[in-house]
């Protein structure tokens, strides 16, 4: 039955999507009859051309008569021949969009198959509506604009842009836009938190765009103090001030039709406003202490992660500059509204540390659950700086929950003792409530045990450092360390 293999919370369909002239051809594999059938009676009420094969080797039969636009693919656990079939078909089939299916335990092996080439991943047991939106959310890929599809691929094979990774519906939709804005000079406004990218973005506006042999120049408006900006933007003249040893051109002079981005412009004093207005309205600027002025052509992206519009309404910031600004809007997706592409984003972090210090990094399957649930105030930044830590102080290629940052131990430990109060409540029992630091004691001290005394090992099984683990000894007071039953335990002696 349909309800015994997916989780059925939605089971009402959502009409098709497609017209029948734009059918999509979709594959199924996956060696489950009953798995296969469910998804491909899904598909088809969605409006999709389906086929299902049981074994690898009738999708490769298939493959070579007829090129599929979706390929739903299971990857079971413990074999590469899955991984095989993804880069084949990605090789042979660039335009399909692949997504694997995986076991609920295997995560990192989703990972892996879209370091291959898999657009999407999906862990078993999967929705109805999980499913309806990873599909529509292929289609609306293979769908795309050509223009839309070769800014993406270029945006995603950038070793300088590297850092523009993913695949979410917010994704799709900025690089559909980019490849707009970057074609055109009028001005952009890039709105977001705190480590978004928005100077990513701005760089790849000037990068894909027209002037991009030009210089792409930036300007940090939150840390320079006002009379140095202005010097910085506008330029000056010898003699001008103190030190003014020789003239200078202001950047957006020396752009020379390239880009001035103007980072956190919402802390631009009102006197710098009012004169960065009148330069853009008649495009030419007096430097400080000339009586001349000089044409410009630099077009300008300004971002900040302030609302400018409540800024307007308290009179912090200038209504005409802001309509001035705000020809063309973006706003960047906070870390926590793309979940799906945490993983792709960790996987492209490990990937360039791996090749910088030697050791392929990869993430224990928990601590990419953990990372998942995390909202990430900090955004892609935070989610960089973390993966570097883990990495600094992991004790091997595997980096555990414990060689994650402090908040987010405390996250996977919190849903340790979740699943264990399910589980002890599954089998009847009332769920045994425990404090985190109990639940961490027992852990440690049986691992110890188990091992016979052997601190590095239970370490590596803990998925803590070795560092970690002697502190926790001494704060438990742990006499002997090979007999670490709580009997031959003592309160620390304080100082």
């Amino acid at each position: 039955m349909l309800a015994t293999v997916l989780n059925t919370r939605a089971m009402e369909f959502i009409p098709p999507f497609t017209e029948p002239a734009m059918r999509l051809h979709l594959l199924v594999v996956d060696t489950d009859a009953a798995m296969r059938s469910a998804c491909a009676e899904i598909a088809s009420s969605l409006g999709y051309a389906v086929e299902s094969v049981g074994d690898l080797a009738q999708a490769r039969s298939l493959l070579r008569a007829r090129a599929a636009d979706i390929l739903l693919l299971n990857l079971a656990p413990g074999s590469n021949q899955g991984m095989e079939l993804v880069s084949e078909v990605k090789m042979l089939y660039p335009q399909t969009s692949v997504i694997a299916m995986t076991a609920s335990g295997s995560v990192n092996a989703a990972v892996e198959a879209m370091r291959c080439g898999a657009s999407d991943y999906l862990t078993k047991p999967f929705a109805v509506d999980e499913l309806s939106t990873v599909l529509e959310r292929a289609a609306s890929g293979h769908l795309a604009d050509t223009a839309t599809r070769q800014l993406r691929d270029r945006l995603r094979l950038s070793e300088g842009l590297g850092a523009m990774i993913g695949r979410s519906a917010e994704m799709e939709k900025l690089y559909r836009i980019l490849s707009k804005v970057a074609q055109s000079s009028h001005p952009v406004l890039i709105l977001g938190e705190s480590g978004t990218g928005k100077e990513l973005v701005a760089r790849t506006i000037h990068a894909y765009g027209p002037n991009s042999q030009k210089p792409f120049l930036p300007v940090d408006c939150g840390s320079l103090v006002p009379t140095l900006i202005e010097s910085e933007l506008f330029g000056y003249v010898k003699g001008a001030f103190t030190g003014a040893n020789r003239s200078k051109d202001g950047l957006l002079v020396s752009a020379e039709g390239g880009t001035v981005f103007l980072d956190e412009i919402g802390e631009l004093s009102l006197d710098l406003q009012a004169k960065l207005l009148r330069a853009l309205q008649e495009k030419e600027v007096r430097p400080v202490g000339a009586t001349h002025r000089i044409p410009i052509k630099a077009r300008i992206v300004a971002a900040t992660n302030r609302d400018l519009a409540v800024m307007v309404e308290h009179g912090t910031f200038r209504k005409d500059l802001f309509y001035r600004l705000n020809v063309v809007n973006l706003r960047l997706p906070s870390l926590r509204d793309r979940r799906e592409d945490i993983p792709l984003l960790a996987a492209h972090f490990l990937d360039r540390i791996s090749r910088e210090h030697g050791t392929k990094f990869t993430l224990s399957d928990e601590a990419l659950r953990t990372m998942m649930r995390h909202d990430w105030p900090g955004n892609v930044r935070e989610l960089e700086n973390s993966v570097e830590r883990a990495c600094a102080l992991s004790s091997g290629p595997i980096l555990h929950l414990g060689d994650l940052p402090t908040q987010l131990q405390q996250q996977g430990l919190a849903a340790r003792r979740t699943a264990a109060e399910a589980e002890s409540a599954g089998e009847g029992g009332a769920p045994d409530v425990r404090t985190l630091a109990e639940l961490e004691r027992q852990a440690i001290l049986g691992a110890i045990r188990t091992l016979h005394g052997d601190k590095l090992q239970a370490a590596r099984l803990l998925g803590i450092g070795k560092t970690t683990l002697y502190r926790k000894l001494k704060e438990y007071g742990i006499a002997d360390p090979a007999h670490p039953d709580p009997a031959h335990a003592h309160p620390a002696q304080e100082e």
